[in-house]
């Protein structure tokens, strides 16, 4: 494991393996390295070919935190994990970490191309847009030391686990290592402002990414994510997409990885 200071003093932990082309794994909600085993054996694929960071984003694992929070903060991350690694690298953003890659894009640090997996996009009435209270409601549970709470209904309003199947996860062994980083998941859902909300994408966002990004989602997902992915790919000025087939939300590292490579080698 190895260490970077951000700029606001944070610390951020990564593991850099491979030689190549540097590749930077932006996780999403609740993920980090401790507990991610689909992300490590992504990275472990990957290495083959590229020098691949894995880290543990702010507030999360063996990373720091700040004393408040905002995204230009994570943003600053990303930007110094790439100083630390050679000044320039290919972001590649599950979940959303995706928003977060793009939004690290549009800021201007140096990206040479983006992958995005599932990017939680809702642009249409395929799903029910996450309530405009929740981040309030989140933050008020997180407060409280509700973190059980917290993370039940980041399952339930943001991901859209049916209740019933969120209260059976409660009892499960994994469910104590997402209370762990409950705190960080109004970051996530901060990150998806104004994603979310059954309307088109905001454009003017992303207006400065100009780098060419793979768009990708699996083909047994919700119709609201290929729905998401498609208005991504129209917004994008280099971008396609690739839907995998049989994949869903938790796509397989075998299936995604030789995407990646291919289009990282690009």
């Amino acid at each position: 494991m190895s260490t970077i200071r951000s700029a606001d003093g944070t610390q951020i932990s990564f593991d850099c393996q491979g030689h190549g082309r540097p590749v930077i794994l932006v996780g999403g909600a609740l993920q980090y390295r401790a507990i991610d085993a689909p992300t490590s054996q992504l990275a472990d694929s990957l290495a083959e070919d590229f020098s691949v960071v894995s880290y543990d984003r702010r507030g999360r694992g063996d990373s720091g935190d700040g004393a408040s929070y905002s995204i230009e903060r994570e943003i600053a991350d990303i930007a110094a994990l790439i100083g630390a690694i050679g000044g320039s690298a290919a972001l590649f953003g599950n979940s959303s970490g995706a928003i977060l890659a793009l939004d690290a894009a549009a800021a201007g640090v140096p990206v040479t191309r983006l992958a995005l997996y599932e990017a939680p996009v809702i642009v249409d009435a395929s799903r029910a847009p996450v309530p405009d209270d929740c981040l309030a409601r989140l933050q008020g549970l997180v407060a409280a030391g509700r973190r059980g709470d917290a993370v039940a209904l980041f399952m339930n309003e943001v991901i859209g686990v049916p209740a019933p199947y969120v209260e059976a996860m409660r009892g499960e062994p994994f469910w104590p290592t997402f209370e762990a980083v409950a705190h960080t998941l109004p970051y996530d859902l901060a990150i998806m402002a104004g994603t979310q909300r059954g309307t088109p994408v905001p454009s003017g966002r992303w207006a400065g990414v100009t780098e060419p990004t793979l768009v990708i989602d699996g083909g047994a997902s919700e119709a609201w994510v290929g729905a998401g992915a498609q208005a991504l790919v129209a917004l994008l000025p280099d971008a396609r997409r690739i839907s995998l087939p049989g994949q869903t939300h938790a796509v397989a590292p075998d299936v995604l990885a030789p995407v990646l490579s291919d289009f990282f080698a690009a």
